[in-house]
Order: structure tokens, then C-alpha cells, then sequence
């Protein structure tokens, strides 16, 4: 189950009378923060930025990184985290997490960010009504990395993940560090023992072990759920996902418990429904204004995570779950019902047989666009694309911009108004008509249809029947 080698790239599907329109951000491989338009258009570039991920804010200003972490000694570590100017220029930086002196390197400040950030006026990092996030004030929420030692987790040295608060000074407010909430995650002895034994090391720095993975990280803002009573949803607590564990939880701002959580073991009876949840990218509530607000928003990646018992998949028990295919889910977090799902079903697919052409294993994301759309990063093609509420493919991107493996991954796209952007005249919408693969051919190939055709008699054919796999709408007759 491949790919084609040739295939279009760039904006290859629009519809403006159905797409909520306006300026898409994503980090290109090894080039930089590239803003596109709708036609795909390339309109800006911050060469050069890094992007884990980038988010742009009102005024043309965007957000990333400007170098990582010597990989020798570290594992996915952003040396700060900035933002810059339509003209490229530095206007805010937060580095003093932690003063590295790595070998060979001039010692100094590091952030050690990863995967996730937030400034303050907006929840989520995406646009939502009213909720601008802010520019030239405000604090900001960073994922960001710490090693420890915890004997009760593992006899090994430990990647944690710390959620900061830092003010515009870049001071740091508000420290929450995982490793120190191991009892509330409710791993059964069985997992307990797969981490003890090999908390997930990766051969990168000093091989500390990754146990958590912690990918996401957001305050959940104003909800129904808390304007009802419910103090777990207080606007102010936040929301995180785990992709090494399956677990997504929510924690109190105040305390620091875990108040509300989902994983790492789907087999219980209130969310065997659900499905597992493996290896998932970007949870978080969809903010107010926009539809499904208060629901779980979520890209489950599917692919391998997870402790637990050994099975074929998983000798020792490590990434023991597993799924070849993705799932988008909107989840009510109250009744754990699904709300709205993208699944390969709903993208037309046979199930399971064809599932994995809706996959990426990795990165990926999904944004509540104001009309009800989706956004939908599938990151491990480089593919971001925008659904509507009936699953209709409205538009289509795929990265022309590859890395030095050949990978053209998008870890994670946002899309924002026109007027975010004041530096730009907005551009002319122009729809892009979706191409008959089965008639497109590249210069040089012959067009479809046969110069010489013969019918054999007593053929007979009864239409689809049996496949080798059974799908998953394959149902007993009456």
C-alpha cells in the first residue's frame, strides 16, 4: 500500500462558495513559515523561522523558533520561542528556562520549547470571535522540556514535559511539571512495569526516556460546561494530550490535579464506544463562537502508542496499541458521546481494506474553522485540507517543500482572516475544479481508451461481491 511517485501539489481543490476563506500558515520543510492563500499562492516568508508550530497573530506578527537544540545532546528542543514581524524583525523572545552548557557550544538560556504555545487573549491558537490573541503584552503558555530522575516511574533518566506561564518580560509565573502527577494517570501495574523497564529512550542527547510525549497544551477559555457548574471546565484550566500514553487529560490551573481525563485504557464500558485513541496530535476544546463549542476536538493519529500487555504488534509491551488509519473526533466531554467524526469512511473509503489512505502516524491537526468547517493538517503527507460538517471536501494543499529524508510533513497548519494580515490586499478568490485522476496525464503518456476492443461471449457479472477482508459495513442478510 504505496503512493504514487508523481502527483500534484500546491492547491489542487476550492470552493469559495463553501470554504470559510482567508490565509493559511504552515512551517515548510527546511524553508521557513510560508503563509499562502486560498489558490495557494505563496504571499510571505519568514525564511529561516522555525515552526514547532508557527501560529501567525493579528498585525502580521507570527510566532516560532529561531534554532534547535545541537540533537547530540538533546531531543526536540527549540532554543526559544519568538515573534517576529512582517519584516522578519525580533519583537519578543522568552529563552531562560534552563542554562545549558552543551560541549562545543557557548553556554546560555535555553527554552527548550516543544510542540505547543499559547498567548494569552486566545485559548487555543487558532482564530476564534472575540478572542484575539494579544501582541505587544500578555503572558504565554509553553510546553517546554526538563530531565529528571523519578524512582517511581523508572530507574532511568526521564524526558519530562513542563507547562510554563511566562509574562512579557519572560519571566516564568507558572510551572506545572508532569513526572510529579505519575499517581493520577492511571496506568495499571502491567504499563507501570513496561515503563519501569524502558520508559520509551530515545537514542538522541542522552537518551533519556520520552515516557509522556506530551504534543498539545491549552487553556480551555470560556465553556458552557463551566458557565453550568461544572469547576472542571473553570476557563482558566488546561487541557493537554499525551501521544507515547493515549491519554488526554485536563488540569486544574490552581492545584495542579487532574480533574478530567480520557486514557491511557479504553476498554471500560463508558468509552469502549470511543474506539481507542492512539497517538494523538492537537486535543483541545473548540472554543465559544465557534460550532461544536465545548466539544473535544481532536486528530487521533492511530499508528502505535501505549503500555500495557504484549501482543504481536508489541513484543514487550511498549506502543502496544495499534491502528492504520486516522480519525478526527469531536467528543462531548461531558457524555463522551462523538459529536461529528472524519474517519477513512466518511472520506469515501472502503473500510478497513482502503482505511490507510487516511493516515499519518505522526504530527497532524484539526481546526473549528467560524462556518462549521474543519481544517485538517494530515501531517505525514503534507496535506492540509478543510471539510464540511457532511464530510464534502471543500479545499486541498499539499507541500511542495521537502526535508533532507524526502519527507514533505507539515506538522501543524492554522488559517486566520484576511484582516489578520493588514499588509495585503485581499486577493482575488479563483475556484479550482477537482481534477478526473483517471484522465489526468502527465507530458508524454498515453490518453485512457483501447485501439482494439473484443466482447467475449457468456461473461456474466453480478456486481461487487466478497473481498478478502471483510469491511466494516459488511452486515449479516436478514
Amino acid at each position: 500500500m504505496g503512493h504514487p511517485t508523481i502527483y500534484p501539489t500546491g492547491a489542487t481543490v476550492y470552493n469559495p462558495d463553501k470554504a470559510w476563506s482567508g490565509y493559511t500558515i504552515y512551517q515548510a520543510a527546511d524553508l521557513g513559515a510560508l503563509l499562502i492563500d486560498m489558490n495557494g499562492k505563496e504571499v510571505h516568508l519568514w525564511k529561516g523561522l522555525r515552526g514547532f508550530p508557527n501560529k501567525i497573530l493579528p498585525g502580521g506578527y507570527v510566532l516560532g523558533s529561531t534554532a534547535e537544540r545541537d540533537p547530540k545532546y538533546s531531543f526536540q528542543d527549540e532554543v526559544d520561542l519568538v515573534q517576529v514581524d512582517w519584516d522578519g524583525n525580533i519583537v519578543w523572545r522568552f529563552n531562560k528556562h534552563e542554562f545549558i552548557e552543551d560541549p562545543g557550544h557557548e553556554a546560555g538560556w535555553m527554552a527548550r520549547a516543544h510542540h505547543d504555545y499559547q498567548r494569552e487573549g486566545n485559548p487555543v491558537g487558532y482564530y476564534a470571535p472575540g478572542a484575539e490573541p494579544k501582541t505587544t503584552e500578555g503572558n504565554t503558555l509553553i510546553l517546554a522540556h526538563k530531565n529528571v530522575h523519578n524512582p517511581k516511574i523508572s530507574d532511568k533518566q526521564l524526558l519530562d514535559d513542563s507547562i510554563l506561564e511566562v509574562d512579557w518580560e519572560g519571566n516564568i509565573v507558572w510551572e506545572w511539571n508532569l513526572n510529579e502527577h505519575f499517581d493520577e494517570l492511571g496506568f495499571d501495574e502491567l504499563a507501570k512495569n513496561v515503563l519501569f523497564r524502558d520508559p520509551n529512550a530515545r537514542f538522541f542527547g542522552n537518551e533519556a526516556g520520552d515516557w509522556m510525549h506530551i504534543n498539545s497544551a491549552s487553556l480551555l477559555g470560556s465553556n458552557r460546561f463551566y458557565d453550568q457548574g461544572d469547576e472542571r471546565f473553570h476557563p482558566d484550566n488546561i487541557i493537554w494530550d499525551a501521544r507515547e500514553s493515549n491519554i488526554i487529560a485536563i488540569i486544574d490551573k490552581k492545584t495542579g490535579s487532574i480533574v478530567w481525563k480520557l486514557g491511557p485504557d479504553y476498554s471500560a464500558p463508558e468509552v469502549k464506544h470511543l474506539g481507542w485513541i492512539i497517538g494523538q496530535h492537537h486535543a483541545h476544546l473548540i472554543p465559544k463562537g465557534l460550532s461544536g463549542e465545548g466539544n473535544l476536538l481532536v486528530f487521533d493519529n492511530g499508528g502505535w502508542a501505549g503500555y500495557g500487555a504484549p501482543n504481536p504488534s508489541s513484543t514487550y509491551g511498549q506502543k502496544n496499541a495499534l491502528r492504520d488509519h486516522s480519525r478526527v473526533l469531536e467528543i462531548d466531554p461531558i457524555t463522551l458521546e462523538i459529536v461529528w467524526q472524519y474517519t477513512p469512511t466518511e472520506a469515501g473509503f472502503q473500510a478497513p481494506l482502503d482505511s490507510y489512505r487516511f493516515y499519518s502516524p505522526y504530527i497532524s491537526s484539526a481546526q473549528r474553522l467560524p462556518n462549521g468547517n474543519t481544517l485538517i493538517t494530515e501531517g505525514a503527507d503534507g496535506r492540509i485540507f478543510e471539510v464540511t460538517r457532511s464530510h464534502e471536501l471543500v479545499w486541498e494543499y499539499i507541500s511542495p517543500y521537502s526535508n533532507q529524508r524526502n519527507s514533505n510533513m507539515v506538522y501543524r497548519a492554522y488559517r486566520v482572516p484576511y484582516e489578520w494580515v493588514p499588509q495585503l490586499e485581499r486577493p482575488v478568490e479563483q475556484a479550482i475544479e477537482p481534477l478526473d485522476v483517471a484522465k489526468f496525464r502527465v507530458p508524454g503518456a498515453a490518453e485512457t481508451g483501447t485501439d482494439s476492443v473484443v466482447t467475449v461471449e457468456g461473461t456474466v457479472s453480478y456486481g461487487e461481491g466478497a473481498l478478502c477482508v471483510a469491511r466494516f459495513d459488511e452486515k449479516p442478510s436478514e
